[in-house]
């Protein structure tokens, strides 16, 4: 073995590696001046040695990804295991506290660039092609398909739904994610002061700070988080960005629409987003969300947007300092504040007397006030949010007429586009229960039998439900969820049950169905050509306008087939459901229930709605976005904007004829094609998962059950069943612990052997450059194979003691490897994607070091399994190694 390099061998090593992944210079000097800061700060407050430590581990790491003998894997590995517990500790905090600020760095050149584009229509790319992925370009290129008028119906109709959920894959403590916020401030503070300047010493300064905050701040939550606390922390992204930006989003397309009108007059764009949760309303095996979390969660959301709303009409309504001889009100605006005088006098006269013949100013003023009674529930409180913007656009109206069409069109049209986008409630709550405790449920009330807690407790949920309508009107919590949707009687369900809690005061529903297993997709079709039939499920379809939303589930059937038959069967789910619908006269709404990794249908969401069958989109497009999903793509203004009119842009391009056309051409044309692709890959899952004895491998192998003592989230990690099943195990630690071993194993395996089973590669270059759903499912898996590494990879496996299986993997991943390589070009991974490729080369030996050291807790911990209790320092390593790798790999679950 050769000795350890010199520190100026080293130096040039890191500098060599940190150029050769073509980093932008701008973002360089930020990892490099981040990095340095962080160095300081592990010299002045870590344990003495420690810099040095860190520096011989990542240097290490660095040699081992460039090299190809194993004996610089094996320097590195050999290094992790020669520190004692104590300082292994201490090594894979100083590793995570790194991917922080490297994800930092690369967000703050995301946003640089961003702004640098401007988000104009037209604009380059950056490789001499023009930008496609704006709602404005999707708009202008479906008006030249089908017409300015039917393209207008189209954009008139467009909603982008996220859903934000609370499933456990957010590793960061939210002190944690806080301190990384105030960071994104200074640095861009660093950014805008001059070179060598006093603002720039400042700015540096209180990074260090930071950083030294960021070092000193314990890593992993002592407890698990309450499901109150989800919802604060979801409420963190709306109070920071989603409030002022979604209106900002809707701005920039209608400047680009519509160049000096916008502003000037009425907009062409709606309010398209609308914002669902499943926080403290996702009941499917978290017993802690009980019915008074789900009145709480509403209270919560309401306040927030309330306060929000109350701070924008007051900024607004202080600037409209325009006399009334320029600008008359009229007769509605006057009526508006008469009334408000009868209401309270002493009030309306304090007010007058501060806006002196402003009647504009002193409406808005007042309709602060009336605000702030809805939110205190004092007299004077409107009763739903139609009353405000009645009122809103009774003013908007009036200054139009006036002739200040600017202050009509301007900041006052900001503030009607967050009334129609939040109501008064902020998110659109969602109920979510598993169909069988609702059989269960029913079977005590029918048979008449003393009711059990769950019962009570299920038909209390329907009498919260009744409540948050009454108060915040019926878009605040509207629709409930059944998972594991299984017949007609499943849905229909759910309106016995709301009859028996409350009779005919039971609250308007909509129920949807969660497909979710392989046998569950193919029977959706049936399922719901039966439901339909029911007089209570069809009454509510016409009162909505035949309007009808079906949730399909990503993650569970990929666990149950594997990933690439699961996306074959989704896809075909969608196509059927979509027919039905257009047979029926169902104008249908497809919830995707994807996940942040690969392997519960994460990746880029624009590339996958243009992938989708036939009116399957139809301008609507819902998903769930759950843990670091959430943060990484609504939690900075102007990535939330980005990320927003990219899939708006999809969800309006989706429909069009040329995209339709190319979808259901290219299925039926390599039809063939997928059907060896889905029995093959079937075939080789099925050989892994369903080996004797997999599933206690499977958590061998992987820190699977370690990750259920990680405070990631409120719910469990199982639904009851022991390690010897895989059926109860969520599907977020299967793909979780398959990320953490560095397998990835969720999000490719099967794809290799599928494409094998085809054997003709100029047909599959052909199907991957034609067909959108194999296009989108290889770069996909290139992605998830990036983040692979099979020197980690078998490490882990040898944890198992079962190289049958070990290779069974093994050889699957060489032959997905080669396969995509093969269909995409190039000599590597992602080579056709560079600054993603960038991205994950960048991470790759920091991650590399976080692995050994997970390896070696868990090789301990395997090895004492037979001791009363696990050594605690070794359990914190690991769960701080678990934290550190969820950082660096970012969509982990």
């Amino acid at each position: 073995m050769s000795s350890e390099p010199t520190n100026t061998e080293a130096i040039r090593v890191i500098t060599r590696f940190e150029a050769s992944n073509g980093i932008p210079e701008a973002m360089r000097a930020d990892v490099r001046m981040l990095g340095g800061l962080l160095g300081q700060v592990l010299r002045e407050s870590g344990s003495p040695g420690l810099y040095d430590d860190v520096e011989r581990l990542r240097l290490a790491t660095i040699q081992a990804s460039d090299a190809e003998g194993p004996e610089a894997f094996e320097r590195a590995a050999s290094i992790a295991e020669s520190f004692t517990i104590e300082r292994a500790d201490e090594v894979a905090r100083a590793f995570t506290c790194y991917f922080h600020l490297v994800n930092l760095a690369e967000e703050h050149q995301r946003v640089r660039v961003l702004r640098e584009r401007a988000g104009q229509p037209g604009r380059s790319t950056g490789s001499g092609t023009q930008a496609t992925d704006t709602v404005a370009t999707a708009f202008a290129k479906l008006r030249d398909e089908i017409g300015e008028d039917a393209a207008r119906e189209r954009l008139a109709e467009l909603r982008f739904h996220p859903v934000f959920t609370a499933h456990p894959t957010e590793a960061r403590r939210r002190a944690v994610s806080g301190s990384i916020r105030r960071l994104s401030d200074l640095l861009g503070q660093h950014d805008d002061a001059s070179a060598g300047g006093a603002e720039e010493q400042r700015a540096v300064r209180r990074m260090l700070e930071e950083i030294d905050t960021l070092w000193r701040t314990a890593p992993l939550r002592a407890e698990k988080p309450s499901p109150t606390d989800e919802v604060r922390t979801v409420m963190g992204v709306f109070d920071e960005t989603l409030f002022t930006t979604v209106p900002h989003v809707y701005r920039r397309i209608d400047d680009a629409l519509r160049g000096d009108e916008s502003g000037a007059s009425a907009p062409v764009v709606p309010a398209f987003v609308r914002i669902g949760s499943w926080v403290g309303g996702d009941r499917d095996g978290n017993p802690f969300v009980t019915a008074s979390v789900t009145r709480e969660a509403a209270q919560i959301a309401s306040e927030h947007v309330l306060r929000g709303l109350e701070r924008a009409i007051e900024r607004i309504g202080r600037t409209l300092t325009l006399d009334a001889d320029g600008t008359p009100p009229s007769a509605a605006v006057i009526a508006i504040w008469e009334g408000f005088e009868q209401q309270d006098p002493s009030l309306a006269a304090e007010i007058a007397k501060r806006s002196p013949d402003e009647p504009h100013r002193r409406t808005m003023l007042a309709i602060v006030h009336r605000v702030h009674a809805t939110r205190t529930e004092e007299p004077g409180a409107y009763t739903a949010p139609e009353q405000l913007l009645a009122d809103l656009h009774a003013v908007q109206g009036s200054l139009a007429d006036a002739g200040a069409r600017r202050h009509a069109f301007g900041g006052l049209q900001h503030l009607i586009w967050q009334v129609e986008t939040y109501g008064f409630h902020l998110t659109e709550l969602e109920v979510r229960q598993h169909s069988q405790v609702h059989a269960e449920a029913l079977a005590e009330l029918d048979a008449g039998a003393e009711l059990s807690e769950r019962t009570q407790e299920v038909l209390e949920v329907f009498r919260a439900v009744a409540d948050i309508q009454r108060r915040y009107g019926l878009r605040a919590a509207g629709r409930y969820v059944v998972s594991f949707t299984r017949s007609a009687a499943d849905l229909i369900a759910v309106r016995r049950l709301a009859r028996y809690a409350l009779g005919d005061d039971a609250p308007v529903l909509d129920v949807v169905p969660l497909f979710e297993t392989f046998a569950d997709l193919q029977a959706a079709p049936g399922i719901l050509a039966e439901v339909v039939q029911d007089p209570d499920f069809r009454a509510r379809l016409e009162a909505t306008g035949n309007r009808l939303e079906v949730m399909l589930g990503y993650s569970d059937s990929s666990k149950d087939v594997g990933p690439v038959a699961a996306n074959l069967a989704l896809y075909e789910a969608q196509r059927d459901i979509a027919q039905w619908a257009v047979e029926s006269g169902i104008r249908l709404t497809l919830f995707h229930g994807r996940g942040g990794a690969l392997g519960r249908g994460g990746g880029p969401a624009n590339s996958a709605i243009l992938a989708q069958p036939p009116h399957s989109v139809d301008g609507r497009f819902k998903l769930t976005e759950q843990g670091e999903v959430i943060f990484a793509r609504y939690g900075e203004p102007a990535i939330a904007m980005r990320h927003i009119d990219q899939v708006a842009a999809a969800t309006l391009l989706a429909s069009s004829p040329s995209v339709e056309q190319r979808t259901s051409g290219a299925a039926e044309r390599f039809a063939p094609i997928a059907q060896v692709m889905d029995v093959a890959s079937r075939e080789r899952f099925f050989s892994l998962v369903g080996a004797q004895g997999f599933a206690p491998w499977f958590a061998t192998v992987t820190p699977m059950e370690e990750i259920g003592l990680l405070a990631l989230g409120s719910r469990p990690a199982r639904r009851g069943l022991s390690v010897e099943s895989l059926e109860d195990l969520r599907a977020i630690p299967w793909v979780f612990a398959w990320t953490q071993a560095r397998i990835n194993l969720a999000g490719w395996f099967g794809l290799g052997s599928a494409l094998e089973a085809v054997g003709d590669e100029q047909a599959l270059i052909e199907a991957y450059r034609e067909w959108p759903l194999l296009h989108t499912m290889v770069d996909n898996v290139a992605m998830s194979l990036a983040k692979t590494d099979e020197r980690i990879a078998r490490e882990y496996l040898s944890l198992g003691d079962r190289d049958d299986l070990a290779e069974i993997v093994l050889d699957e991943l060489r032959l997905t490897r080669e396969w995509v390589i093969r269909l995409t070009g190039g000599a590597g991974l992602l080579e056709n994607k560079p600054i993603l490729q960038r991205a994950v080369q960048l991470r790759t030996p920091y991650v590399d070091a976080l692995s050994l050291l997970q390896l070696r807790a868990l090789r301990s911990l395997r090895s004492d399994a037979e001791a009363p209790a696990a050594d605690p320092d070794v359990q914190r390593l690991l769960l701080l190694s678990v934290s550190g790798v969820a950082a660096g790999l970012q969509n982990t679950g």
